[in-house]
């Protein structure tokens, strides 16, 4: 019983050497406790701790037995009850530092796993911060080339719009000029009746004169 609680001792103590230092074989290690941990393992490994936690108190009850039998009854101390007393002594403190070991490898292999989980959920976030990084600079050029764009947009928006003030001055000219013309074609117009009615009393005066003319000489040569 001594020599199997030693080498497991032994065993725990090798196994928490290898979680402190960061090797092949702490993954190895950490590996096959991952597997023990699933399915009926747990229950298992309970179950064994229970064992032994049973074993180790009926010792120490084996203990207080024996030292209460000699404060009662004031006996001495006989060779055989002072071998039994150490034996039992050193199975109890073997089985109490075994079970603390094993408590000492089980938060160690929960504290290297949650520390790789997190090592990994950080180093998921900065590629995330990179990506976002890379996407946000290039989202960047692409609005500063839009800007760019945009600014050149307004530019000829402010030309085409000099360009409709100029028309519609130009319009507005045109229009004055023609009403001006068609003002003045009306005069022509009225002038040019005025001149062809002149022009038609001139003929008849002129058609009435020489009607008379005609008289006066078809008279002297009668």
């Amino acid at each position: 019983m001594i020599q199997l609680l030693f080498s497991l001792i032994f065993a725990e103590k090798a196994l928490i050497v290898i979680f402190v230092f960061k090797t092949p074989l702490r993954k190895l290690v950490i590996i096959g406790l991952d597997r023990v941990k699933r399915g009926r393992g747990p229950i298992i490994v309970k179950t064994v701790a229970g064992t032994v936690f049973v074993v180790m108190m009926s010792t120490i009850y084996s203990v207080a037995s024996i030292h209460t039998r000699w404060v009662d009854e004031g006996a001495d101390i006989t060779p055989t009850d002072q071998i039994l007393l150490a034996q039992h002594l050193l199975e109890a403190s073997l089985m109490g530092f075994a079970l603390f070991l094993a408590f000492m490898i089980d938060r160690l292999h929960h504290y290297i796993r949650e520390l790789s989980i997190r090592r990994k959920t950080m180093e998921a976030v900065k590629k995330q911060n990179r990506a976002f990084e890379d996407g946000k600079s290039g989202a960047s050029e692409e609005i500063k080339t839009l800007e760019g764009e945009a600014s050149a947009l307004r530019g000829k928006i402010r030309q085409l719009e000099s360009e409709l003030v100029e028309k519609a001055k130009e319009a507005s000219s045109a229009e004055a000029n023609a009403g001006a013309l068609r003002k003045q074609s009306e005069g022509f117009l009225l002038e040019y009746d005025r001149l062809l009615e002149e022009n038609q009393n001139l003929r008849s005066q002129l058609q009435s004169l020489d009607r008379k003319l005609s008289r006066s000489e078809s008279k002297k040569v009668s």
